[in-house]
């Protein structure tokens, strides 16, 4: 395997950062991510980023809005995983996008595949492998007859409107089980 375009981050200090600071070198890291794939298609326009993703997705291209969009929670996590494998995988999507034609690319497909061995020198993978209990959380239970269910916000108003849920393994209506 080639060797990582874009320097390893430091660890050590990267553990210490927080807030504003923390952020500062995540914008720094999709601007060197930037400026090298700015060097194969010097017209890529810059991205915004904004830190407002939530769930289990790690980060997305938002080519409506112009920019990256990052988890805050899995990016506190996942520090170094971030700033190695998350924002390269983003910016690969932004690049492939404004190329020529390239908003008919699959998102995973040969030419982001391509970017992400030839540019960033790194295997390219679909899906991160991030723990998400915290940055997907399912604060309203409900159980049934063998377990208990996690629900989200919108499962749970869609449940209080009347849509009935059943387990999966034991087949039974999930009932909430309150506050």
């Amino acid at each position: 395997m080639t060797r990582p375009a874009l320097p390893t981050p430091d660890l050590d200090r990267l553990a210490t950062l927080e807030g504003e600071a923390l952020l500062a070198a995540l914008y720094a890291r999709v601007e060197s991510a930037w400026r090298l794939c700015r060097e194969v298609h010097p017209g890529l326009p810059r991205p915004q980023v904004w830190c407002d993703l939530r769930g289990k997705c790690a980060g997305q291209a938002h080519f409506g809005r112009g920019g990256l969009r990052f988890n805050p929670v899995l990016f506190a996590e996942n520090r170094r995983e971030f700033m190695v494998e998350v924002v390269p995988h983003e910016m690969a999507h932004w690049l492939v996008h404004h190329l020529e034609d390239g908003c008919r690319a699959r998102p995973h497909g040969r030419e982001w595949q391509t970017v992400m061995r030839g540019l960033f020198g790194l295997t390219p993978r679909t899906t991160h492998r991030f723990d998400t209990g915290r940055s997907s959380p399912a604060p309203h239970r409900y159980a049934c007859d063998c377990r208990e269910h996690g629900f989200s916000t919108r499962r749970h108003a869609l449940a209080r409107q009347g849509q009935r849920y059943r387990c999966r393994h034991c087949a039974q209506t999930l009932v909430y089980l309150g506050v």
